[in-house]
């Protein structure tokens, strides 16, 4: 079954055929629609008023729809506890908008986007060169040890290194630098997320460095994604940062 979350558009007719063409068809395309806002109904403009008025107009529309369509529900307040909740759900994160707000294209600060990150460490394996104004080093490129003891990779981060970061890590890196690479396999030169991987412009290694990350969630190719940087760890040798290679 596929889900797409949506609001109802202003656009009258396509919006309104949209919902009919969705409740006529029943769950027999396997499509279920998941609405969190009302535009436009009837003939009336509803963009200015309150977002949470707009919430109440599209509840009670859609409690004659089929089952193929969806209120998204909300919570009011309790941020924190209903985020910790979300993320042990395995979602991506929650959202937050202001329920006295009017309709407005685009975020204009009226909702904020909080993701579920999960945290964890990884070998350092190479390097990649800078590029344009940053010093040093591009991204660091990161990987673990499969139950077999082979070194896996698990994709790259440059997000959230500061200067002086880039700095000490340049240090750290020279005299583990090795002419073979580490990995029994090589890396995709390309993945569906991020720039491709020009291993030309890699610089490989010894496995002696242990970097903690942040991450978003890995992707059907077993790579990182939407990875941030947290430090080096001291207290973690790296033959130790050991996992099953993900499924998805």
């Amino acid at each position: 079954m596929s889900t797409a979350s949506c609001a109802v558009r202003p656009d009258g007719i396509t919006s309104f055929s949209m919902i009919q063409m969705a409740s006529g068809a029943g769950n027999a395309a396997g499509l279920v629609f998941f609405l969190f806002d009302l535009l436009h109904l009837d003939g009336e403009d509803l963009s200015a008023r309150p977002l949470i008025d707009r919430k109440v107009r599209l509840a009670g529309l859609l409690e004659r729809a089929s089952s193929s369509l969806h209120y998204s529900d909300h919570q009011i307040g309790l941020g924190p506890a209903f985020y910790e909740k979300a993320c042990t759900l395995a979602v991506e994160g929650i959202v937050s908008k202001r329920a006295d707000a009017a309709y407005l294209p685009g975020n204009r600060g009226l909702w904020l986007k909080i993701k579920c990150l999960n945290r964890e460490e990884f070998v350092v394996i190479g390097w990649t060169d800078p590029e344009g104004a940053r010093p040093f080093l591009g991204a660091l490129l990161l990987g673990y040890y499969d139950p077999g003891g082979r070194l896996v990779y698990a994709g790259r981060v440059g997000t959230g290194i500061n200067q002086a970061e880039l700095a000490r890590l340049w240090r750290r890196l020279q005299p583990l630098a090795i002419d073979k690479m580490p990995l029994d396999v090589a890396p995709p030169r390309s993945t569906r997320f991020g720039s491709p991987l020009v291993l030309s412009r890699v610089h490989w290694v010894r496995p002696e460095l242990v970097a903690e990350v942040k991450f978003l969630t890995w992707t059907d190719d077993n790579l990182l994604r939407q990875v941030v940087y947290q430090g080096l760890r001291a207290d973690k040798p790296a033959i130790e940062v050991r996992r099953p290679v993900p499924h998805r």
